[in-house]
């Protein structure tokens, strides 16, 4: 059986807000999310009928913490878990995070007036662990000079490298998803001579072009980053943004990576951090460094719209008060009663 994914596979678009929420405790806190996530596309349909230009979507994610919370006694996505923090030649942190919303829209007033919405149902009940606004700089490049995303995946290659179809029947049409905020040392890199950078990166920079593989490093970025599976390259696609301060200086990029099987990004990530072999790492982590990271099960569009009950959690319906035995003495044979009744009356809940 499928089910409707939610939009994974949207366009690029130039504008986009990513919101990492950790929930508070309690019953009370739960029911208001539950709420919520019913209604997100009633809100994106209500801010985005405005122009259809705009392209809004929004994508939402659930951490491996929050989802035992949810969803105690019910089957779990087997790929969900908190983030792997990686120690290698760098480190790549673990940080908290029960919700994602990765809100994208071709302005940026689209994905502000989302957020504000979401967070006005959502602010008594949550904390905002990371809040990243990225934009699109100039021909999609990142803040380091290169083009970001040109191997992506298209068309059918697109869904089946980030939407779970047969993997995991119980969770089709859902994907899995990690986002890391890289800070870079823009100084740092930009006294690296360009031959020396597209070395780092695998490509030439100013046309985009991927280098060949006889003139790779073994270190490059392309080259960690692709993995292959009996013979076969798999994929994994990325929305990743370029973010920055003029005031303090934190310039980077907010990297996103959908998958429909999450071992991809992390068998990524492992070989760019500790190396392949150990020790060869990326050298792109010398200027650029991950401040955040967190792990989350995007649902299908279908789960969200009806979420299922905790195990056990039968509705019950409000007990009824008790009539307390009448004193009076019964009408007379042939006198109509009346009684509305309404103590027969039942409350549907």
């Amino acid at each position: 059986m499928t089910a409707e994914p939610q939009p994974i596979e949207g366009n690029l678009t130039r504008a986009s807000i990513f919101l990492v929420l950790t929930v508070h405790d309690g019953d009370a806190s739960l029911t208001t999310l539950r709420a919520l996530l019913a209604d997100v596309p009633a809100l994106v349909r209500a801010v985005g009928f405005r122009s259809f230009a705009a392209d809004l979507s929004c994508v939402v994610g659930l951490g491996s913490d929050l989802w035992d919370r949810l969803f105690p006694g019910l089957p779990r996505p087997k790929g969900l878990h908190p983030f792997k923090e990686i120690n290698g030649v760098h480190q790549a942190p673990s940080t908290p995070g029960d919700v994602l919303f990765h809100i994208r829209a071709e302005s940026p007033g689209y994905c502000f007036e989302l957020a504000s919405l979401l967070m006005g149902r959502l602010s008594e009940v949550s904390d905002i662990a990371d809040e990243t606004h990225g934009f699109k700089y100039f021909d999609n490049r990142d803040l380091l000079g290169f083009v970001d995303g040109t191997e992506n995946p298209n068309g059918r290659d697109r869904t089946a490298a980030a939407i779970i179809a047969d993997q995991e029947p119980d969770f089709t049409g859902g994907s899995y998803v990690i986002v890391q905020k890289y800070l870079h040392d823009v100084a740092k890199w930009n006294a690296i001579p360009t031959e020396r950078q597209e070395g780092i990166i695998g490509r030439f920079k100013l046309s985009d072009v991927e280098m060949p593989d006889a003139q790779k490093p073994s270190f490059a970025h392309n080259v960690l980053t692709t993995i292959t599976e009996n013979g076969v390259e798999v994929d994994i696609l990325r929305d990743n943004m370029p973010f920055g301060s003029v005031k303090n200086g934190d310039n980077g990029t907010y990297f996103i990576g959908y998958a429909c099987d999450v071992t991809r990004t992390e068998r990524m990530l492992d070989r760019m951090f500790i190396g392949e072999p150990p020790g060869n790492y990326d050298r792109l982590l010398d200027v650029s460094t991950p401040v955040t990271g967190s792990l989350f099960f995007v649902p299908s569009a279908d789960f969200l719209a009806d979420l299922p009950q905790p195990a056990g959690a039968a509705e019950t319906a409000e007990p009824q008060a008790t009539e307390p035995p009448t004193t009076e003495p019964p009408a007379p044979e042939g006198q109509a009663d009346g009684s509305l009744g309404l103590g027969s009356l039942k409350r549907d809940h």
